[in-house]
Order: structure tokens, then sequence, then C-alpha cells
């Protein structure tokens, strides 16, 4: 573990947009394209956003800036456009998920690249080179904290293990060498915090805290940038993330072939605006409507197997998660999400105005979440098993491996678009919709980045 910091910040430093595999670099402005989609819709239709901007009125954080908040025309100080858009993001759940650290690397990390490139005047493929190198960062950081037992100590790795990937962003943007960035490490050390409270009432921290990852981020960089003396060893110190955070570090995960794997190809991105943990079972249930002609009215029971960190987030307590009372309870309810999908064989963001429904209800009282210890011990926790007990007494059962959108399904450039429009249409126009994701997917071909629909 010893010098794991400056491995990593050293590896930011020598990052050149130049030297970037093609499909990394292609990956990274698909997932980017792909996070601006939810940062479009939920300004517009997430329920904690009236609350959010409110509160940054409030503070007086509202005026002019430099950096954009995606879609808006709105500019920001860097720190709150990324505080902005990093929430906004995250709002919907309908975010990219990265399978081995259980983390959302788009959210925290691409709204802080994006806040200190429009403030720099970085290029294009400047931004491009630093998400690439916040994804690593933040995604190696939370495979080492090992995400069950990260979980299981009450974190949200995509606000702790986020907070170093949007300082890497930041920093390299900042321009700091390999000390810099070390020294923006170890600000977030501090700054790294993300509780799974609000499971109890569903509140929208999670939301904001991973805007206040991406903020913190940013602000990490600007605090190195201007030799703001900061903690060694954040990383892999006595008080460190890996010590800290977790009682089953893997700190050998987040150096290993660094630079030669990326883990940015491994990024997945989601069909459905829930929790990862609910996908598998929700592409089974799909599965089984078109292939084995089951509807709600065929089916008497469905058990659905969950890893254990499934079971933490959308599974527990199950008389709780049948009766979800918000859009966050709904987003973590495998009960809900699985009801929505056996009633009509598909699930979007605006099927969370059926919360409530007595029909979904009375489907969901019919749905049993289990710990399947199978799931157990896996490379990767998303997946799920079905037991299907149908009205005339036949059983069927399936195994889903990973859901959809793994790197083994990456959704193709026209299905990534077709998402993006569906989120972003309704709020801009088909035309401020088109601007606004190729301004995304040609980023590393422009001179500078523009997140605004109407500079776009």
């Amino acid at each position: 573990m010893h010098d794991l910091t400056m491995t990593l910040a050293r590896f930011v430093a020598d990052l050149r947009f130049d030297d970037l595999p093609p499909d990394v670099v292609t990956r990274a402005k698909a997932l980017s394209m792909d996070l601006a989609g939810s940062i479009v819709r939920a300004g517009s239709e997430a329920e904690s956003t009236p609350a959010i901007l409110a509160a940054v009125r409030r503070m007086g954080l509202d005026g002019a800036g430099t950096a954009g908040v995606v879609g808006t025309g709105r500019f920001y100080a860097p720190p709150v456009a990324a505080l902005l858009n990093g929430a906004l993001g995250h709002s919907l759940d309908f975010d990219d998920t990265h399978a081995d650290s259980s983390l959302h690397p788009s959210a925290p990390v691409v709204p802080a690249a994006l806040a200190v490139g429009e403030a720099v005047g970085a290029s294009g493929a400047e931004v491009v080179a630093a998400i690439i190198a916040g994804y690593e960062v933040c995604c190696r950081l939370g495979m080492a904290l090992d995400p069950t037992a990260h979980y299981a100590r009450g974190f949200h790795p995509t606000a702790t293990a986020g907070t170093f990937g949007a300082a890497a962003a930041a920093a390299k943007l900042y321009g700091l060498d390999a000390e810099g960035i070390a020294r923006a490490f170890g600000v977030s050390g501090s700054q790294a915090a993300g509780s799974l409270q609000f499971l109890q009432n569903g509140g929208w921290n999670k939301r904001w805290q991973v805007g206040q990852a991406a903020m913190n981020g940013v602000m990490a960089g600007a605090l190195a940038a201007d030799g703001f003396f900061a903690a060694d060893e954040p990383i892999e110190g006595r008080h460190g993330l890996l010590v800290g955070y977790t009682d089953g570090a893997r700190p050998e995960l987040a150096a290993a072939d660094l630079g030669v794997v990326w883990e940015t190809m491994r990024i997945g991105v989601k069909p459905y605006p829930s929790c990862r943990y609910t996908h598998a079972a929700l592409d089974g249930l799909k599965t089984l409507r078109s292939q084995a002609g089951l509807t709600a009215d065929k089916a008497a029971r469905v058990t659905i197997g969950l890893h254990r960190n499934g079971i933490v987030l959308t599974g527990a307590p199950l008389d709780e998660k049948r009766r979800p009372g918000s859009v966050v309870d709904g987003q973590f309810s495998m009960p809900f999400t699985a009801a929505v999908m056996l009633d009509q064989g598909s699930f979007g963001w605006d099927d969370y105005k059926r919360l409530g429904d007595a029909s979904l209800c009375a489907l969901a009282d019919r749905v049993d979440v289990v710990r399947d210890e199978t799931l157990e011990g896996l490379r990767h926790p998303f997946g799920a098993t079905l037991t299907v007990r149908m009205q005339g007494g036949e059983t069927i059962e399936r195994r889903i491996a990973d859901p959809s959108g793994e790197p083994e399904t990456f959704p193709d450039a026209a299905a990534l678009r077709s998402k993006f429009d569906t989120l972003a249409m309704p709020v801009l126009g088909e035309a401020g919709a088109f601007a606004l994701a190729e301004a995304f997917l040609d980023m590393d071909r422009r001179n500078r980045v523009v997140v605004s629909a109407e500079a776009a």
C-alpha cells in the first residue's frame, strides 16, 4: 500500500490525450453525453431540484461565473457549477455505473472536469483526458475499498471514492504536476463523505452528496494549485481512505495494470432509472414477458434473489420497499420496479408517476426479495435470480449474471442517442438536444468545452 497516493498522482499527471486508446476516448465522450441527458431532465423535473437551487440562491452562490450548468445557459463559479451538474446528474439514478467498484463514475467526475475546463479555457481534448483520469482514479479506489465492505460500513462509494476522482480531473485541468495532484488528494481525504442513511426515509442526500463530491474535487484542485499544505498519504495512510472507510481494503487493485487496463471501458450504462441492483431482475422479467408470455395476471408469486448489497439497497425492510413513498424510495425498491415491469413490460423515468398506484401495490405484494448467496463471491455483484410461480402451478426459473448495459452488452451509438433524446428533448426541444449531444460527442475536436444549450 506504500506510496499509492503518489502512484495515482503520477499517473494522472502523465496522462496525455494523444496517448489514449481511441476506444477509451470514444467511450468517455459517450458516457459524458449520457450523463448530460440526466442533468437536463433532472433540472426540469427532479423533485429535489427546486430546494437545491433555492439553497444556492440563499447562500449567495448564484452569481454569474465561468462554468455552466448543462443545457441551461446559466453560469456559476466553478465549484457551484460542479455541485449542480453533479447533483442533477445523479438525481434520476439513471447515470452510469462501474460494477467492480459499485459506483457511478460520471456523476462526480464529469461535472468537475467541465467546470474547471470552462474556467481555465481548456480544449475539449484536455477535458476528455481529465475525465478519463478521474474515471480511472475513482473506479480503482472504489475497487480497493471493496464495495461490499464499504457499504457494510454505511458509505456511498460514489461520494467517497468519487471525491478523489473529481479531484484528479480538476487538478489535472489546473495543470498540476504529480506533487500538486497528490496535494489535491490530500485535501480530498478530508472531504470524502457520503452516508447511506438516506435509505431510511427516502431523503435526497444521495443526490446532494454526489454533487458535493464534484464540488469538493474542484475545491481540492484549486487549493492544491495555490500551494495549500495538505495531508500526506490520504489514501494509504494511518487514517487514510483505505483504513478509515472499509474493513476489507484491497489496495493492490488501485494500481494494478494502471494505464494498461482501462476501467473506463468497464463502465456500464443504465437502461432503467433505478438502482443498478434492480436491473438484472428487470431484464429477466422483461425477457420472460416477451419470450415466455409472462404477464402480471399469470404470476402468482415472484421471488427475486440478489447479492447482499442489493438487499441492503433495494430489498430490506421488505414491507417498506413494497410501499415506496417517494421517487427516491421507488428508485431503491426492487418490489416497485419489478411490479412496473411485470405490469407493462418497460420501466422509465415517467413511470414514477405511478407511485401509490393500487394495481402496482397489489403486484408488489406478490414480489419477494431474498439474499441469494450464490451471487456473492463473483466478480460483479449486480446479478439476480428469478423464480416465478405461475397461477397454474408451473415454476419458471432464470439466472441473470449481469444486467444489460454492461461492457459486454454496451449499447450502440444509436441506442445511447435514443436514451439521451428521450431525456433531453422534452426540455430542450429537438434542435437543442441535437446541439448538446453533438457538443459532447465532438468534445475532443473543439477548442473549448461547451455545456450550455445555447452555445452548443
